[in-house]
């Protein structure tokens, strides 16, 4: 794909606006011994002028076939997830290498390999967390949550700690991100699996948040335990399909967004026992005709209202609170892939308010499935194509 090496065009936006991987695929370091500072990697866009830093895009793998998660392990490497079925261990030269010792999986339209994270004391368990799309029947998955220890080149002791019931036929809207809490639990998304209904049935696992314990155990604390009306697993619920959430930095409160039909596209502060409203309440339109879906959210106060709405559409995946020391002027800013519109949107926040976005990148990369922040204070982003990438972005003077 050619790029051009100078970037100095940025769009502003207000509040208004709302491989087949192949076996092994190399990318050569500038020097055959990297030192601190040095790049690793192809640099493929030079120099990026935003408004507030300026930086280089560099690869550092490619040939992954949709590829759709990526955690960092302690001594470097990193963890890559394709969605067909396949998880990678990509490593500081570049290297891209299978990791065996994987479930069944189905693959079918968005399902497969999904998120990837390591547990927050990972360097002493050495448990990593996975969701996939589990095949339960002819036609029929689940969002599968499990957790295995990465031994070399395989996973060992493989434990399947959550199965979404009930099972559903069409193979779209798996929502499948994890985030661990600071008390040790975690939330885990699950889509509504273009149902739509199953999203306000508190007896259907689709369309919520759930919070389970790392051993996949219901925490006794759950809001809805001891209510029989709702499963004791759910954390919130009303979703359509999340695929990005992180905590706050500061306030140490989930967030998380969701893609809306047509527009309606959501930020929310994920709040315990709450219901947010899909379907019966959205900014989104029909596919077909652009008619209403539900009522307008601000017409009731019956559901949380979103933080922000995306109208139109950006079709958000992935998503980061920025933490790191490396760009400055981009602290504690929300970093939020785009599948539609191929952009980067950083989100900037006063409080619990929203008051700038900027969109970086915008139809340079593809469509952006994951961002992440890296322990080196580095931004990562996924690619999602068929020939998908790992690359990075780091800062320049």
């Amino acid at each position: 794909m050619h790029r051009l090496l100078s970037y100095s065009v940025v769009v502003l936006l207000g509040l208004a606006l709302v491989g087949c991987g192949n076996a092994s695929s190399e990318v050569t370091p500038e020097n055959d011994a990297a030192s601190e500072g040095d790049v690793v990697g192809e640099v493929v866009m030079e120099r990026v002028e935003s408004e507030e830093e300026t930086f280089q895009v560099v690869q550092l793998a490619d040939n992954l076939e949709h590829p759709w998660a990526v955690a960092f392990l302690p001594e470097g490497d990193m963890l890559v997830t394709e969605r067909p079925g396949r998880l990678n261990r990509v490593s500081l030269d570049g290297t891209v290498t299978p990791i065996t010792g994987l479930p069944e999986i189905r693959s079918v339209n968005q399902g497969g390999m999904l998120d990837v994270v390591l547990h927050p004391e990972y360097e002493e368990n050495g448990w990593a967390y996975f969701t996939y799309s589990s095949p339960q029947g002819d036609e029929v998955t689940s969002t599968t949550v499990a957790r295995a220890q990465v031994e070399g080149d395989a996973l060992a002791n493989f434990e399947v700690l959550y199965t979404q019931e009930p099972a559903h036929e069409p193979g779209r809207h798996y929502g499948s991100r994890i985030l661990f809490l600071d008390d040790g639990t975690m939330l885990v998304t699950i889509g509504d699996r273009g149902l739509r209904d199953p999203a306000q049935d508190t007896q259907d696992d689709s369309g919520a948040t759930l919070r389970l314990n790392d051993d996949g155990s219901i925490p006794a604390d759950n809001p809805f335990v001891g209510d029989d009306s709702v499963r004791d697993s759910h954390f919130s619920y009303g979703h359509r399909n999340q695929q990005g959430i992180d905590l706050h930095p500061e306030t140490r409160v989930p967030w998380s967004h969701e893609h809306g039909p047509r527009g309606g596209d959501e930020l929310n502060i994920v709040q315990a026992g709450k219901n947010y409203g899909w379907p019966e309440a959205t900014y989104g339109t029909e596919y077909r005709d652009d008619s209403p879906i539900g009522i307008d959210p601000d017409e009731t106060d019956e559901f949380v209202h979103p933080v922000i709405h995306w109208t139109p559409s950006i079709a958000p995946s992935g998503m980061a609170f920025y933490t790191g020391d490396v760009f400055a002027g981009w602290e504690n800013n929300i970093f939020v892939g785009a599948l539609a519109h191929q952009h980067v949107r950083r989100v900037v926040l006063d409080g619990d308010e929203v008051v700038h976005q900027e969109e970086l990148l915008r139809n340079e990369l593809g469509r952006i499935r994951d961002v992440r922040v890296g322990p080196d204070g580095f931004i990562y982003l996924l690619t999602d194509e068929s020939n998908g990438e790992l690359l990075r972005l780091e800062p320049v003077s």
